[in-house]
């Protein structure tokens, strides 16, 4: 017969509140602050007065440590599903503030009319009418008296059924005696196997990750500064994308501007730059895996619980030391001179653009690794080089695409064992050897995904060699993303259309280039062979139609930048798919001179 590894207790309400009160039952905001608009919290207070059930909370207790004398403590108990609901119940029935996505701090009120049964967000006119209760929490205030709230309703409201009115509010009243079930996970259960419980039982809610896990263990402790690291985590990743949130942190919570925290992130206020927005994930793992040297979150919730993996107890002194190192881990991530390193390593292999970085696990082993080589002293020039190399190469390869953990794990494990320059080199060498760039990649480039890793690196090739934009004489590709650029058909789509070709077929890659809207406008439908006659014309003194350029060498310069045949210019216009065969090899080629300049 299976274990079972949990339990199910129905409690009243009350109780629940009562635990969250006195912190038995610990709320660590782990997803977020609360999220819920008023009238979800009208309608739940609605379903409770009408007896319907309002689902299960799911706790998960923290191991019963060893402290250092030996004597054990027993862990509290962590809400990881239901927060939420809890916190909605604190803001209705207690008229608790509650912290809102943007940290400010708002009392819900939710009014009640005894005389029809219904509950409503407060609002101004509600606030003005006798008839109704402005708000809920009065009748649950600790001195509340029932007899007195009738008789001040009725003495308001004279026409109302006084013992109706009376027995309306005593019912009211009671729905803090309502049952809710409480679902308790064993403490000695994996994260894995507590998200799998999770998922189950709450198929409706949000998807719980390991970073939320992650971000519950550390929210939920006081003892080691965890729930100001949490803050840390948290406003460092609003004000990447609201620099001006500083102004709310140094007037709202003035415990966090007096922490070491905030001077570290205090020059986020002047940078609107979007290249890197981490999310608490992104930091949590970069924090993380380069400090430990680990890359698997559910270590760090092991670590921070207090896991010895020798001997599988849990200790308090391995708990203080973990939350010790992750702070570690987070102040480097934050310093300044280590993140603004990051982001212009980044630009300087030509991803200068948000717009061009695909995925962010890639640019978080990129950190990772910067941080690293950091703490091993490589000189700077050449962990940059590297940084740039091993960026450039994870993008095209989707090296963490696929299960980022796993890849994050052996890569930085293989980093400590074998030497970070030595392991990084040999990677990359076996990642990117001539068959890619010849057999490979032109055949990855079969893609119409604009989102593409290939495409992103084209670009960024581009941007790196200087090129000009399609047919301009003095824009830039680099000027074209900085500001705006169409993406130009060379074999127009409409043209493409006609001959009925599908949109996988004529938005190819290998079909795109970047040019200026005025270019892209002028040629229009076009068909290829038209407009590149009329373009040797324009450099053989004929009518200048598109762009500037009007000398024949520099037209072929422009067309070799863009990774076009120059044979177009002949009257040479091969069949669609040859073109694009042909132009695959050539966009390949680029990239891969691109990657050996980096």
């Amino acid at each position: 017969m299976a274990i079972q590894r949990y339990s199910v207790t129905p409690h009243p309400i009350e109780t629940l509140l009562t635990w969250v009160k006195s912190g038995e039952i610990a709320i660590p905001e782990i997803q977020r602050p609360f999220v819920w608009e008023p009238t979800k919290v009208r309608n739940l207070l609605d379903s409770l007065y009408q007896g319907y059930p309002i689902g299960y909370l799911i706790a998960w207790r923290n191991p019963t440590v060893k402290l250092k004398d030996g004597t054990p403590s027993a862990g509290k108990r962590i809400l990881i599903d239901g927060q939420q609901r809890v916190t909605a119940l604190m803001a209705g029935l207690l008229g608790r503030e509650v912290l809102t996505k943007d940290y400010e701090t708002v009392r819900i009120r939710i009014a009640f009319h005894p005389q029809t049964e219904k509950f409503e967000v407060a609002n101004p006119a509600i606030r003005k009418d006798v008839a109704w209760i402005e708000d809920v929490a009065d009748v649950f205030a600790a001195d509340a008296d029932m007899i007195e709230l009738t008789e001040s309703y009725a003495a308001k409201n004279p026409a109302a059924d006084r013992r109706l009115v009376g027995r309306v509010l005593q019912k009211l009243g009671k729905i803090i005696n309502n049952h809710v079930g409480l679902i308790e996970l064993a403490e000695d259960l994996d994260i894995e196997t507590v998200t799998e419980i999770f998922i189950r039982v709450n198929s409706a809610g949000a998807e719980l990750s390991q970073a939320d896990f992650a971000m519950s263990k550390i929210a939920a402790n006081e003892t080691y500064g965890g729930n100001m690291l949490r803050k840390a985590i948290d406003y460092f990743c609003h004000l990447a994308v609201a620099p001006d949130f500083m102004r709310r942190i140094e007037k709202g919570d003035k415990a966090f501007a007096a922490s070491e925290f905030l001077p570290q992130m205090r020059w986020l206020k002047d940078v609107n730059d979007d290249i890197y927005d981490p999310t608490y994930t992104d930091m949590l793992r970069v924090a993380f895996t380069s400090e430990f040297g680990r890359g698997k979150l559910a270590d760090l919730v092991a670590l921070l619980s207090g896991r010895n993996f020798e001997t599988k107890q849990y200790e308090d002194a391995i708990a203080e030391a973990s939350f010790g190192q992750l702070k570690q881990g987070i102040l480097a991530f934050i310093k300044q001179t280590h993140f603004d390193r990051i982001t212009m390593i980044l630009r300087s292999a030509g991803f200068v653009t948000s717009d061009l970085i695909g995925g962010q696990n890639a640019v978080n082993f990129a950190y990772i690794l910067y941080l690293r080589g950091r703490a091993k002293n490589v000189p700077a020039a050449d962990l940059e080089r590297l940084v740039r190399r091993w960026y450039a190469m994870s993008v095209l390869r989707g090296r963490y695409t696929g299960s980022p953990e796993t890849a994050f794990d052996f890569d930085i494990r293989q980093l400590e064992a074998r030497g970070l320059v030595a392991y990084a080199e040999s990677v990359i060498e076996a990642e990117l050897p001539e068959s890619f760039w010849t057999g490979m990649l032109p055949q990855l480039m079969d893609t119409s995904s604009g989102q593409s890793p290939y495409f992103l690196a084209y670009k960024a090739a581009q941007v790196k060699l200087g090129d000009k934009g399609f047919l301009s004489r003095d824009i830039t590709v680099l000027d074209l993303l900085m500001n705006r650029s169409d993406v130009h058909h060379v074999y127009p789509r409409n043209h493409l259309k006609k001959q009925g070709l599908a949109r996988g077929r004529y938005n190819q890659i290998a079909n795109f280039v970047l040019a200026q809207s005025e270019i892209n406008i002028a040629i229009g439908d076009k068909a290829p062979e038209q407009y590149f006659k009329e373009l040797a014309e324009q450099c053989a003194g004929g009518k200048k139609k598109y762009g500037g350029i009007t000398e024949l060498d520099e037209l072929r310069a422009n067309l070799r930048m863009s990774c076009l045949p120059e044979s177009l210019l002949d009257g040479e216009t091969p069949a669609y798919d040859d073109f694009l065969k042909e132009r695959r090899k050539l966009m390949a080629q680029k990239i891969q001179i691109f990657f050996k300049r980096l």
